[in-house]
């Protein structure tokens, strides 16, 4: 077990589509209940400042997304199908249903973002309202990509080259590597509390876990896409409300614009820039946790 696991760490394992997975979580507070995910190099501890300005008001679940911190890290496919946001999304309904929620909230911080507007695709009637930070939709942003955007974000481009390159590459020097590429993309430099961002580190620095991050995006530049036309070609909109948070500092702000971006695929849509870069959860907590009280009230 990791030296990053403590006495709030509970797993639940159940039997996923392509084989059993465990799934890391915490659950704090009391109330509705609220699901959040984390994004990219990240775990369940970017909501660290967030927990006790909630606590009160929600019973919080924050899992490690599938690939990511203490959750479980397989081998990815060949056409990368079990790091799909389908499956990814799979593996959270597995686990509100676990903790007996039949209905809940959900906040999701970039990748985990992602993952959450698969879970409001594929599972409708679970959610009740979705709240999604700093992020378009993954299609929008593939398909209006510009140099700025990738020059930006040249992350995406270079973690969906095959195995084993980036792999190598990042893992020859994680401490490098991680601070320039995160920096870059944070509103300030005291963003990340020197606990948390060692753990980012660390569970880079892990093989397996630095594979599993690249097959997030290599399933969101192939199998993912396919997923995300289907419902395109469909002429459906979902009726879930959705807000959208994103950081006036940052590459989103930039290059997309993103109420209209995902006024494409859900029928209300409201949202705001925020005085943050792309971490929001850790560089502007308390108004993250102000907008996430009046969204979910």
């Amino acid at each position: 077990m990791s030296s990053y696991s403590n006495a709030l760490d509970q797993f639940f394992e159940y039997q996923g589509t392509h084989g059993a997975i465990k799934i890391a979580y915490r659950i704090e507070g009391s109330g509705p209940p609220l699901l959040l995910l984390h994004g990219f190099p990240q775990t369940k501890t970017i909501w660290n400042k967030i927990i006790p300005l909630l606590k009160n008001r929600f019973t919080l679940i924050r899992p490690d997304l599938r690939g990511y911190g203490l959750s479980s890290k397989p081998a990815g496919f060949i056409d990368h199908a079990n790091y799909s946001k389908r499956e990814m999304a799979k593996d959270m309904v597995a686990l509100m249903h676990h903790l007996g929620f039949s209905k809940f909230g959900l906040v999701g911080h970039d990748r985990g973002g992602r993952v959450a507007h698969r879970l409001v695709t594929d599972h409708p009637d679970l959610v009740h309202k979705l709240m999604v930070l700093d992020i378009s939709p993954t299609y929008a942003m593939y398909a209006n990509t510009t140099q700025k955007f990738a020059t930006g974000y040249w992350h995406w481009f270079f973690l969906i080259q095959p195995y084993p390159i980036p792999e190598t590459l990042i893992g020859n020097n994680v401490e490098f590597l991680l601070p320039r590429m995160m920096g870059a993309k944070a509103g300030s430099t005291n963003t990340f509390e020197p606990e948390a961002f060692a753990e980012y580190v660390h569970f880079m620095k892990d093989p397996a876990g630095l594979h599993a991050m690249c097959e997030d995006y290599r399933a969101a530049s192939t199998i993912d896409l396919v997923h995300d036309q289907e419902f395109r070609d469909s002429g459906q909109q979902l009726t879930i409300p959705l807000r959208v948070l994103w950081g006036e500092k940052g590459i989103v702000h930039q290059c997309f614009t993103p109420v209209s971006d995902w006024q494409v695929l859900f029928q209300e849509v409201t949202g705001k820039t925020v005085p943050s870069g792309h971490y929001i959860p850790e560089e502007i907590p308390e108004i993250l946790a102000t907008e996430i009280s009046a969204f979910f009230n």
